[in-house]
């Protein structure tokens, strides 16, 4: 319920912008349950990973039960991808990139299986550009950290250090916390 309502709108707006061409291949890293699969145009090859071999089990429940043979899915740890360099026309990485541990590695991981000029997509949320909420997150951090995420992620930060060109960004509106970032693999 939680996660339809606050998060899918995201992913499936995301998604659907993309415009995803016949034949493209797509990675879903942090694919989770799998609530976003059913999302991909049957005409593109997705592979979803995940760390989680729990999350995993439900994501195949819904491929079997969806009848999503244009999805395969991997256990597999998102900074260490066994993907060859320049695999994917796109990566869609949605809530996952303030819970790992090193951003920057599995952002550098990103754009090695990702083709040149690929298409990245962030979905996050990112520290406030608000200097009265920016403290809040750093002062919130330290609890946010203990629960599994940070709150004081920057993606400015992540921009400078991971070589990242943003092509656009959004938030579906004012009060949201969390950012859609559409980057171009710039390799």
């Amino acid at each position: 319920f939680i996660f339809k309502r606050w998060f899918f709108p995201r992913q499936q707006y995301a998604i659907q912008a993309l415009n995803i061409s016949p034949g493209q291949r797509v990675l879903d890293l942090g694919v989770g349950t799998g609530f976003s699969l059913p999302l991909y145009p049957q005409h593109t090859r997705v592979i979803g990973v995940d760390l989680s071999s729990k999350m995993l089990r439900e994501a195949r429940k819904k491929v079997l039960l969806e009848r999503l043979s244009h999805v395969d899915l991997m256990e597999m740890d998102a900074a260490h991808l066994a993907f060859p360099d320049n695999t994917f026309d796109c990566v869609i990485v949605a809530f996952v990139i303030s819970v790992v541990p090193d951003p920057l590695q599995v952002l550098a991981e990103i754009k090695r299986v990702s083709k040149p000029e690929g298409q990245i997509v962030i979905i996050n949320h990112f520290q406030s550009q608000n200097k009265l909420m920016a403290q809040l997150e750093k002062w919130v951090s330290p609890l946010c950290t203990k629960i599994g995420w940070r709150s004081d992620l920057a993606l400015d930060y992540l921009v400078q250090h991971a070589d990242l060109h943003i092509d656009r960004k959004y938030s579906l509106n004012r009060l949201d916390l969390w950012k859609v970032v559409y980057a171009t693999n710039n390799k």
